[in-house]
């Protein structure tokens, strides 16, 4: 009797994936309830789902618990999709529909992440985001101040230890820019608020990627395992809020009182900044009795500014420790760079010099190539049906663009996994980059502040490589694997800093 069921409800469940199959791409089946989940590593997901392609295509779909994916993995039909409306949603998952609420910019969808993208980029050019103009130099002198701090540290702990990791000062240095940009104030470096919050970000984005299987199969939440994640992740939320909150009051009051802030300093970093801006942004629109007010409420704008500090941190910080890490390890690549920088600069680097630095462009490039800040990509989920490739993608599937599988599919990049920056250069030693690289992925909800990403890693790594050599410490016993949460990471590392001006 039981042996008869189990055939029926093993014959029912294939029927039933036979039928939902139908005009969807080839995939895997998967297990039923659970789907492709188990089968999946969870230390590397983007290798798994990287050689599926190799037996369904470029486009195949899989079950992913409750979740449908649709996983892409060429640059042609990453592009094509992710710029069409259909595809603006996010997937339905845990973390973005249950803890997130469908807030912010990350999270967001339809008029509310429509008006909220449009209101981030507006204020981020204004604030000197843009590749031309007066207010790109006022941006480039914040980033400078930061930059120069840096610099120093670096010199000062490296006259103190023969090697060190320098994750905890680039990590301080970055995330009071990001501050200093988001919210209009900054935290000196044993601050204990800050020092939360740096921590609170670092386990954040280990425990919300999309391989957190509590994302795909809700009820995992009432295991003990996955409840320690998800109490972490709400604790650190509402404690973030409350942070946040404070801040927020402050800064209306200011706004209030007209900005008579004692620190004429102080008070022009708090008036050019994301809060700022969303406040008086806020009035206008009740004052005006806009419909539009209702995207500018307290939740909005906590779950804001926090995806874009997070993400203006978390992508750029990942990115110069593997760029350090990357160049320690390869010195004809270092030595090369700081010729080019010896032979085309007459004093330190600048934004009006990246342009005559094609090799440090490059390099850049290779390192965002080579290890995927975001190997998954940030999925998409679709709010209507969608046709892709001739398939049929229903709504509310989730879109997975595989950014790691074209960045290193070996027809595209000759060795994948050699670290090689004349990739990006051409004939005549011009940076080029090929539209099949995708490092702040594409479409409408690509990243909104990749000028200021690039602005902020040029100026960065050629300052770095202006005043020093980069050794690595016991280089040959680093695992370049990366460790995957939201973002691919690279382990703890230890580089020796010599002094030395390439002039």
């Amino acid at each position: 009797m039981y042996l008869i069921l189990a055939i029926l409800a093993i014959v029912t469940y294939l029927l039933w994936v036979t039928l939902d199959r139908r005009g969807k791409p080839p995939g895997p089946c998967g297990l039923p309830i659970i789907g492709y989940l188990p089968f999946i590593n969870s230390t590397k997901p983007y290798e798994t789902l990287t050689n599926l392609a190799k037996r369904y295509g470029p486009i195949y779909s899989l079950q992913m618990g409750q979740v449908d994916a649709i996983v892409l993995t060429s640059s042609e039909l990453i592009r094509d999709t992710l710029k069409r409306e259909e595809a603006t949603g996010r997937a339905p998952l845990f973390i973005t529909h249950g803890i997130m609420g469908g807030y912010g910019i990350i999270c967001a969808e339809g008029n509310l992440w429509r008006d909220q993208r449009r209101l981030s980029t507006e204020w981020l050019r204004k604030m000197g985001m843009t590749k031309f103009g007066p207010a790109r130099s006022t941006l480039e002198a914040r980033i400078v101040i930061g930059v120069n701090e840096l610099v120093q540290d670096l010199k000062w702990e490296s006259e103190k230890v023969f090697a060190f990791d320098p994750a905890p000062l680039v990590h301080h240095i970055l995330g009071n820019l990001m501050n200093d940009i988001v919210f209009g104030l900054k935290y000196e470096r044993d601050d204990a608020t800050w020092r939360y919050l740096q921590h609170l970000q670092e386990e954040g984005v280990k425990h919300i990627g999309v391989s957190m299987a509590v994302n795909f199969l809700p009820f995992l939440r009432h295991l003990p395992s996955s409840k320690r994640i998800i109490e972490f992740l709400l604790n650190g939320k509402a404690k973030t809020h409350k942070i946040y909150d404070s801040i927020i009051e402050e800064r209306r009051r200011t706004l209030l009182d007209g900005g008579k802030e004692k620190d004429a300093e102080v008070s022009d970093r708090q008036h050019d900044s994301i809060l700022s801006n969303f406040v008086q942004e806020t009035r206008k629109r009740e004052s005006s009795g806009r419909p539009e007010l209702a995207f500018c409420g307290d939740a909005q704008l906590r779950h804001l500014l926090a995806d874009l500090f997070g993400a203006g941190v978390d992508t750029t910080f990942t990115t110069l420790r593997w760029l350090m890490l990357f160049m320690a390890l390869n010195k004809d690549a270092q030595k090369r760079l700081r010729q080019e920088m010896g032979s085309k600069l007459h004093g330190e680097p600048s934004l009006n010099d990246v342009d005559s630095l094609p090799y440090l462009k490059a390099c850049v490039a290779e390192t965002q190539r080579l290890r995927t800040i975001v190997p998954l990509g940030i999925p998409h989920g679709t709010v209507s049906d969608i046709s892709i490739a001739g398939y049929k993608v229903p709504r509310k599937c989730m879109i997975i663009p595989l950014l790691w599988a074209v960045h290193m599919d070996p027809a595209l990049w000759s060795n994948p996994e050699r670290f090689d920056p004349e990739r990006f250069l051409d004939e005549a030693g011009q940076y080029v980059a090929p539209n099949h690289f995708m490092p702040f992925q594409t479409g409408k909800r690509m990243c909104l502040g990749d000028e200021l990403a690039r602005m902020i890693l040029h100026l960065y790594a050629s300052r770095i490589f202006w005043q020093f050599e980069l050794d690595v410490f016991n280089g040959d016993a680093i695992d370049l694997t990366g460790i995957c949460g939201i973002t691919l990471t690279p382990p703890p590392y230890q580089i020796m800093f010599k002094e030395c001006s390439p002039k």
